[in-house]
């Protein structure tokens, strides 16, 4: 009978419930394995008494991402950690996008702003995004217009403050009227497909919660998006690198260009949020894939 740690976070003001985790462990307790839930800092856990952690919904890691880092690392050197401690370092840090760019993959361009470094806007008529490269949950991210850049300022100052180092964006119109799309894939397949709406509306204070995954549905992956969701993961795959059944579950967050095309907004290969819930019909495979991982 396998152990398997099904890896979450502590309940918080500011952490999401996971909904998809009771059911997960349930899944896999009726599929014959030793499953349960723990909190990635439980004082006193033996991880070495695991055939499995899989990081699931560490949703309070970005505020911690050292600790988490050498949480990772360490669990991986006592039993096997999906994703690999390896990809978690490389996916953590949202600088990544710089590689999928010079790669050749379309992606949302970005600048990077660390702290120390002089602050520079963007000029024009254009919305702009600021938000950190280690972040969750659309914290500390805001939406601005060019007559905004003093409050934009402000934000800047107390991410750096904070030591985050800040990335820049231009604001995506193809949100508005096409939404952002997830591509999610379990044990090197695609799984299933998600929709959501616009998160950041104008005006809301970057420190204000806010709702993650809005107006979300169901979706049917176009070729073009799944081949450039293909494509970001062959990528990351060769930046870190781990071998391709090495990577359990992945998310691909896919939004429209100007010109309609499919690119990459972001790739989460450390804590996705699955979407069981919306999806129940997914729950074997992936019960089938963490029973084959372990």
């Amino acid at each position: 009978m396998p152990r398997i740690a099904l890896v979450t976070c502590r309940p918080g003001p500011e952490v999401a419930a996971d909904r998809d985790l009771p059911v997960l462990e349930a899944a896999l307790r009726a599929a014959g394995a030793d499953a349960r839930a723990v909190a990635w800092d439980e004082p006193g856990t033996d991880w070495a008494a695991f055939d499995l952690a899989v990081i699931r919904s560490t949703w309070d890691y970005s505020w911690r991402a050292a600790e988490f880092l050498a949480w990772a690392r360490e669990t991986a050197a006592v039993t096997r950690l999906a994703n690999p401690a390896e990809v978690v370092a490389w996916n953590a840090d949202k600088r990544y996008l710089g590689e999928l760019t010079a790669a050749g993959v379309p992606t949302v361009p970005t600048a990077y702003l660390a702290p120390g470094e002089a602050v520079a806007l963007p000029e024009g008529r254009g919305e702009f995004v600021v938000k950190p490269t280690s972040g969750a949950g659309a914290r500390f991210a805001a939406r601005y217009t060019p007559d905004e850049h003093d409050t934009a300022v402000r934000q800047l100052a107390r991410m750096h403050a904070e030591g985050f180092t800040a990335m820049v964006q231009p604001y995506v119109k193809g949100i508005d009227s096409g939404g952002e799309r997830a591509l999610q894939f379990f044990g090197g397949r695609l799984l299933h497909a998600s929709r959501k709406g616009p998160v950041l509306a104008p005006g809301t204070p970057y420190d204000a919660r806010k709702v993650a995954h809005p107006d979300l549905t169901r979706h049917r992956p176009t070729a073009d998006e799944l081949a450039v969701a293909e494509r970001a993961l062959a990528t990351a795959l060769a930046a870190v690198p781990v071998a391709a059944h090495e990577l359990l579950y992945a998310r691909v967050d896919l939004v429209d260009d100007e010109d309609g095309r499919p690119q990459v907004m972001e790739l989460e290969l450390v804590e996705p949020n699955l979407f069981l819930f919306l999806h129940p019909e997914s729950v074997a495979g992936v019960v089938e894939g963490i029973l084959a991982t372990a």
